[in-house]
């Protein structure tokens, strides 16, 4: 895990927005990971992930309180977690005001429906100009779309590790653009599922939220946050020893 933490930003959400929006205005072509236990577990396995997280165009920030709890116990520091949904919403501000092109990709045809109407209705400025769900058959060719049509910002929100490795295989073909792997924002930024109450993200604790009322996560909170966990300890015993 060590090698995916020295890459891993530890400053404040303030911050890394001014820097992704500078990237922006420069027309760079880069990929924002917003990384949980999932994400990182994920990594180990498939060499794709592995290879965008490393990639140089790639920044990744600490979305899940597992990933700062397993920075801790091997010797990171972080000044805040970073949730993918408040990237997300930051970044449709910033879009509006300064008239960015935005393609989203992926989610359940109603729920991108919802969100299309949604920006259309709040975001005025938002030059919307492509938009496909994510049960779409043929995702390569979605990419040759956003290809022809130079978006800013580009959401995919497939999930891990499905949109991780298509943006790993496609976003070198892209002259400029921001990539963001947004797994089920669309939900929240929609208004379909309403985000954990203020205690709840005060605390690091939406985790126990989503399980609460979602008890279908908990194998998968089971697979990925606590197997993590272990992982990330025999990692610090082996340095250690």
């Amino acid at each position: 895990m060590k090698q995916y933490y020295t890459k891993i930003y530890k400053g404040t959400k303030k911050v890394f927005l001014q820097k992704l929006e500078k990237s922006i205005e420069k027309e760079a072509r880069l990929c924002v990971v917003t990384a949980n236990p999932e994400t990182l577990m994920t990594a180990d396995r498939k060499r794709s992930i592995q290879r965008l997280l490393m990639s140089e165009e790639t920044k990744i920030v600490p979305d899940g309180i597992g990933v700062i709890l397993g920075g801790r116990r091997l010797g990171y520091r972080f000044v805040e977690r970073i949730p993918g949904v408040e990237v997300c919403s930051e970044l449709l501000s910033y879009a509006d005001k300064c008239k960015k092109k935005l393609f989203l990709f992926g989610a359940r045809p109603e729920i991108l429906k919802k969100l299309t109407d949604k920006i259309v209705q709040e975001y005025s400025g938002i030059k919307l100009c492509g938009y496909e769900n994510g049960y779409v058959k043929d995702k390569d060719a979605v990419f040759d779309k956003m290809h022809s049509l130079e978006p800013d910002i580009i959401f995919v929100a497939l999930g891990v590790p499905l949109q991780e490795q298509l943006i790993y295989k496609h976003m070198r073909r892209f002259k400029k653009g921001v990539f963001i792997g947004v797994g089920g924002s669309f939900d929240v930024l929609s208004g379909e599922k309403k985000r954990a109450p203020k205690f709840f993200v005060k605390h690091n604790l939406e985790w126990l939220y989503r399980i609460t009322t979602e008890p279908k996560r908990l194998k998968r909170f089971w697979d990925n946050n606590v197997k993590f966990l272990f992982a990330v300890e025999r990692e610090k015993h082996e340095k250690d020893f």
